[in-house]
């Protein structure tokens, strides 16, 4: 990944390639403004595809993880066009028409899908406050670990607004529908222990020791491991949990089970049975298709 200054991002990238993203608006604990944005989607869609990153350990400067949108600006603050009248049939036609997507498409939903389609493992350390879209941009990433003084909210009836960030999708999912409306529809700040209990995040660390427990776990993902056989594993999970019936999981399965053997396979066996560690030369890229369409 070559170097790159980003205005509200600092990168940390190591030997081993963990990658160390944090948010570096501390002095508005670190609020997610349209730079922010910006900045996030470029960064998941274009730096980390490098080959060079194999995992994003995602962190905030200062007290906070991300305090949510930052509500001082000008005008619609989303950044939205007023003057337009979207319907769920012109904004399906015109979805990369730039028009309907800077003035219409939620920019947080815009970053959940980029951090998304990162075919490489993505954590979450949240830090601080994570409120708003300080909280639902989280949902998008693999694994969520929280520091004990963490304080997560989903605060969006407070405002008026609604979850976004496809949040509708992805909170269910993590946590049950039923949790999921709860914690929507109170608005309410949760404790780090009842997002634990709630099942949204994976473990509680002493604030010191989150961030190195994080990139620690990101470690463990990526060493001698193969970054095809990686990145295919996320993709069929992913799909497959909603899949209509396990043929449709035995179908992709056969196909990535068919690609990585002989592929990265051949050299994994070779290791297994030379007692040696794997050297591995696949990229979170060069994967085959898996699915129709």
């Amino acid at each position: 990944m070559s170097p790159r200054r980003f205005e509200t991002l600092a990168i940390d990238l190591d030997a081993d390639g963990v990658c160390t993203l944090t948010l570096d608006r501390p002095d508005a604990l670190n609020a997610f403004d349209l730079t922010m944005a910006r900045e996030l989607e470029e960064f998941f869609l274009v730096d980390a595809r490098h080959d060079d990153v194999r995992a994003v350990v995602v962190t905030g400067r200062g007290r906070a993880f991300c305090a949510g949108m930052d509500l001082s600006a000008e005008g619609n603050v989303f950044g939205l066009d007023e003057s337009l009248a979207p319907t769920p049939e012109s904004l399906r036609e015109r979805f990369d028409d730039p028009a309907y997507a800077d003035g219409i498409r939620d920019t947080g939903g815009r970053v959940t899908l980029a951090i998304h389609a990162l075919p490489k493992p993505v954590i979450a350390a949240i830090n601080g406050a994570a409120v708003g879209i300080g909280a639902t941009m989280t949902l998008g990433m693999d694994l969520r670990l929280a520091a004990t003084t963490a304080r997560i909210g989903f605060v969006f009836g407070r405002l008026g607004i609604v979850p976004e960030a496809c949040s509708s999708w992805f909170l269910p999912r993590l946590v049950g529908l039923q949790q999921a409306l709860e914690w929507v529809y109170s608005a309410e700040i949760l404790t780090a222990g009842a997002a634990l209990e709630g099942g949204l995040v994976r473990s509680l660390h002493e604030p010191l020791e989150l961030v190195v427990t994080a990139q620690e776990l990101a470690r463990s993902f990526v060493v001698d491991r193969s970054p095809a056989a990686l990145a295919m594993a996320k993709s069929l999970l992913y799909r497959n949990v909603a899949a209509a019936s396990p043929l449709e999981a035995h179908l992709s399965d056969s196909l990535a089970m068919f690609y990585s053997s002989i592929g990265d396979g051949k050299e994994g066996v070779a290791a297994f049975l030379e007692k040696r560690p794997p050297h591995f030369t696949s990229s979170a890229t060069d994967v085959p298709r898996l699915f129709p369409g």
